[in-house]
């Protein structure tokens, strides 16, 4: 499970350093390759690529042609990655303008994948969250 944010910053070449947390997470799994993808919003889905399988198998599955433009962003911008010795990852150029991302960076925690956002994006979305307050069906959500 990956949980937390974690500043980072994007090098010259595009590559960023998968937190250490999360590197003996994926490594217990037996997984170096990573699944990096758009998504709605100025942000970048990234997924173990067994996690990644999963998802592209429910998306083949529910998705009808109707639903041309959500598979075309999820499918048509994702892109295979492996993690180098060091633990990082290169973000392509294509994927770092659809993301807005520049050279500061937060990757957020999402259970089974994990998200990479600008950082100045990521502190305004934050903003926009705190000053609409917490979501009156919080309450509903069970053990929470």
């Amino acid at each position: 499970m990956f949980e937390g944010s974690f500043p980072l910053s994007l090098d010259a070449k595009g590559r960023l350093t998968i937190p250490s947390q999360w590197r003996g997470v994926l490594e217990e799994q037996g997984v170096r390759k990573l699944v990096l993808t758009r998504h709605f919003g100025d942000l970048l889905r990234i997924y173990p690529l067994p996690e990644w399988e999963k998802v592209r198998e429910h998306i083949a599955s529910v998705l009808t042609s109707k639903d041309d433009r959500i598979r075309r962003l999820l499918i048509g911008s994702a892109e295979t990655v492996e993690m180098d010795g060091a633990g990082r990852i290169l973000v392509s150029p294509i994927l770092r303008r659809a993301g807005k991302l520049d050279r500061k960076v937060v990757m957020v925690g999402d259970l089974t994948r994990f998200e990479l956002w600008d950082e100045q994006i990521w502190e305004a979305y934050l903003d926009k969250q705190a000053a609409a307050g917490l979501p009156e069906d919080l309450g509903d959500i069970p053990g929470l």
